[in-house]
């Protein structure tokens, strides 16, 4: 069986990527997830506030009351291996490529397009084998328009493929009115992928306290919609790779995703769910399916339920909307 794909124009032993989170965010947690059988991991971000903070409480600390006394000029000389906030992380990258055989993707989480140039830069040169740009950017000023938010997605894919050689994915907001032409305008301006969609985390308010707070919820399979409707109205129409994320509860949405036509899938929740141990289990009941129905490779199932091999659209379109709204029963829930 057949489990081999490409994405980014990486050759994966299989489709099933450990996405960016806790559990890649340490050189211990990438071994593990390669001795569980991940096909490639996406390490955790570096946010540019964090890299920031930290610069600045190193300035603060290393400088506070040197000039104090006139016998001290400085208390603390030069630390010849810090790097900018960026030294751990760097660390853990270049200890973590060379430790394991699969790749190791970067996660990149900048605000301005000097964070994104320069910090691009700096993980392709500690050895990330491609970069996906995590973009959570939120649009307060009601005098941007949607136009200037989607140039400024495409003016940060710009940046970093003028700064780096190595493949860029874009883990892509669903939020645009025109998904379609924002996934061709960021594949032109040379995105070699997307990853579909970035869950953006929402505020809720505590009546108790009366304060803002917000929660971790691990996605569900009822996250796939979007997902799904999207990859398989673009694949097979974009140049460029297309990668699944949200929604990965187990094999079954692993092969929805295929089906549709992603040419991977992203999964975090389902590992901090059930165990890095659920990984091999995803392999195994996939590879399991496609022999079952007597499919040879995942290549042979990609995308038969795209829009480009579909006889007709409208399943995925209005039809299904107006269906289920017009059919539903009340009291008889799909199970």
């Amino acid at each position: 069986m057949d489990l081999s794909t490409k994405y980014l124009g990486m050759d994966l032993k299989h489709p099933i990527i450990a996405s960016a989170s806790p559990l890649t965010a340490t050189l211990d947690g990438i071994r593990a997830l390669e001795d569980a059988g991940a096909a490639a991991v996406v390490m955790a971000s570096l946010f540019e506030e964090q890299v920031r903070a930290e610069d600045t409480a190193y300035a603060m600390y290393t400088d506070h009351g040197s000039l104090s006394q006139p016998e001290s000029g400085s208390y603390f000389p030069p630390l010849p291996d810090y790097d900018r906030g960026m030294s751990g992380h760097l660390g853990t990258l270049r200890q973590a490529v060379e430790a394991v055989d699969i790749p190791v993707i970067a996660s990149l989480n900048a605000v301005t397009i000097d964070g994104w140039v320069d910090y691009s830069a700096r993980l392709e040169q500690a050895g990330a084998a491609a970069l996906e740009l995590n973009v959570h950017f939120i649009p307060v000023d009601p005098a941007m328009s949607g136009q200037d938010v989607e140039a400024h997605y495409v003016e940060v894919v710009r940046a970093v493929k003028r700064t780096v050689r190595i493949p860029v994915a874009l883990k892509l907001s669903p939020y645009f009115s025109s998904t379609a032409h924002m996934a061709h305008a960021l594949t032109g301006a040379g995105a070699d992928g997307l990853v579909l969609f970035n869950r953006f985390y929402q505020p809720d308010v505590d009546l108790a306290t009366m304060s803002v707070k917000s929660e971790l919820h691990l996605s569900t399979r009822y996250e796939t919609g979007l997902p799904l409707l999207w990859i398989a109205l673009l694949a097979g129409r974009l140049h460029g790779s297309l990668a699944a994320t949200s929604g990965v509860e187990g094999a079954r949405e692993v092969i929805k995703y295929l089906l549709v036509g992603a040419d991977a899938v992203m999964t975090a929740s389902a590992l901090l769910r059930n165990g890095l141990s659920y990984l091999q289990s995803m392999v195994t009941e996939l590879a399991a399916w496609l022999e079952e129905h007597g499919h040879p490779s995942v290549a042979a199932i990609r995308g038969q339920k795209s829009v480009k091999q579909l006889d007709d659209i409208s399943e995925l379109l209005r039809a299904q909307y107006m269906h289920l709204l017009t059919e539903y029963v009340p009291g008889r829930l799909a199970a």
